[in-house]
């Protein structure tokens, strides 16, 4: 139900102040180089033509982008030769030299004010994705890691998507119950090995949820993560829902990394 229209010019109002009063204490800067843009959660044109956005046409499984026409709900020769746990994967930019300061920005240099326009990118990249979902599900951190960094980045993202979608995130539904070496380096198969049995459900949480609210059995799931390299990871997360009982289980990301 929309609000009446005199409370709808309000709440635009007021979000309109609280956007200049910040603008006012911190001046908007580029998500890239830092250097002064015009709006809060902005790319200056430099770092913008850097990006490359994925668009149709791509693979309808993995979402890997094609050099070429295809028909619609075309798939690569890898979800053809190997159909990965997930039923859809979607990202929103290519992951090369214009997308990883961004990425990296965020996962490690504590730029965690772009999640809000991350979340932008993401709800606009996974619409099809989210038209029916249930959850968010992020990728879990391993304690150990988690302590370190002291944010999720998985998380913040799934945080600002269900502020833009409506579709309610559980930060916590997974957990990482052993600490993986980092997967930079390693084969396919050698991610593969790496994240076997590395996730399992929060303890205390079954299929059937808490408290006789559904968490996963019969749901329609979103996994949410920084970057897809190979898959690995959230292929095993995937696993583990369809395990508890989801419905279905498909996958966002910021952005994925594409081999030719």
């Amino acid at each position: 139900m929309q609000p009446p229209a005199p409370l709808a010019r309000l709440g635009r109002a007021a979000a309109g102040a609280a956007n200049r009063l910040l603008d006012a204490l911190l001046p908007p800067r580029c998500l890239g180089c830092g250097e002064a843009v015009d709006r809060q959660g902005g790319l200056c044109a430099g770092c913008w033509t850097r990006l490359t956005f994925i668009a149709p046409p791509f693979c309808a499984c993995c979402g890997l982008p094609f050099e070429y026409e295809a028909q619609e709900g075309a798939l690569c020769g890898a979800c053809v030769a190997a159909p990965p746990p997930f039923a859809r994967a979607r990202a929103v930019l290519v992951y090369d030299d214009g997308s990883r300061p961004l990425v990296l920005g965020f996962k490690h240099g504590d730029r965690i004010h772009a999640a809000r326009a991350y979340g932008v990118w993401l709800a606009r990249a996974g619409r099809e994705l989210l038209e029916d979902a249930d959850r968010l599900v992020p990728v879990p951190l391993h304690r150990g890691r988690l302590f370190r960094r002291r944010y999720n980045q998985a998380a913040l993202l799934a945080q600002a998507l269900s502020r833009h979608s409506g579709v309610p995130t559980v930060p916590d539904l997974l957990e990482r119950r052993r600490a993986t070496p980092t997967q930079g380096g390693l084969d396919r198969q050698g991610r593969e090995r790496n994240v076997k049995g590395a996730f399992r459900l929060r303890p205390g949480v079954s299929g059937q949820g808490l408290a006789g609210q559904k968490l996963i059995d019969g749901q329609r799931l979103v996994l949410v993560d920084d970057v897809l390299t190979t898959g690995a990871t959230l292929a095993e997360c995937t696993r583990v829902l369809l395990r508890a009982g989801a419905a279905r289980v498909d996958v966002l990301t910021l952005a994925r990394v594409v081999r030719r």
